[in-house]
């Protein structure tokens, strides 16, 4: 698997971790305050969001740290394939988007949190395609592809056409 030892992988690597230690010291330090000035529905939205912005950058950061495993031979490919291993639930994409654009429950709310929200629905975004490319395709088997199967497979797909 290149991917995990590609310069990709180690930037959304520390962009993904930066995004975790960033998110966890507003949530903990500035992000505490503005919560308290909130009104009642705003409040409530706060929580709601900055729940499943938690959980979005725990399920960024397994997935990043299996595949750092896989890059240090801790693990393999194919353990890292298993569904315990991979982003939660798939979402479709048209949810993923309208929680990016959602602007009803982001009124009132710090815009701190409003951008982390944004960029951690961003690198998830990019984290699902990278999985669905890893994982999502069979790998492909070296014979299938070289000239002599090539032409085999011809050979049965029109039996009649060769002139051996």
């Amino acid at each position: 698997m290149r991917f995990v030892s590609s310069k990709m992988f180690s930037n959304i690597f520390a962009e993904g971790m930066q995004l975790v230690e960033e998110t966890a010291g507003y949530l903990d330090g500035e992000g505490r305050d503005a919560a308290r000035e909130l009104d009642r529905s705003e409040a409530l939205s706060y929580a709601g969001i900055s729940m499943r912005l938690t959980t979005r950058l725990m399920q960024i950061a397994s997935w990043l740290l299996v595949m750092r495993a896989v890059r240090e031979d801790e693990m393999s490919y194919e353990e890292a394939a298993q569904d315990k291993y991979r982003l939660g639930s798939p979402e479709t994409s048209d949810q993923r988007k309208s929680e990016i654009q959602s602007g009803k429950e982001l009124a009132g709310l710090p815009a701190e949190l409003v951008r982390l929200r944004a960029e951690t629905a961003k690198l998830y975004e990019r984290i699902v395609r990278i999985d669905g490319e890893l994982f999502d395709q069979p790998p492909l088997a070296p014979a299938q592809y070289d000239a002599a199967s090539r032409i085999e497979a011809l050979n049965r797909a029109f039996p009649g056409n060769n002139e051996d």
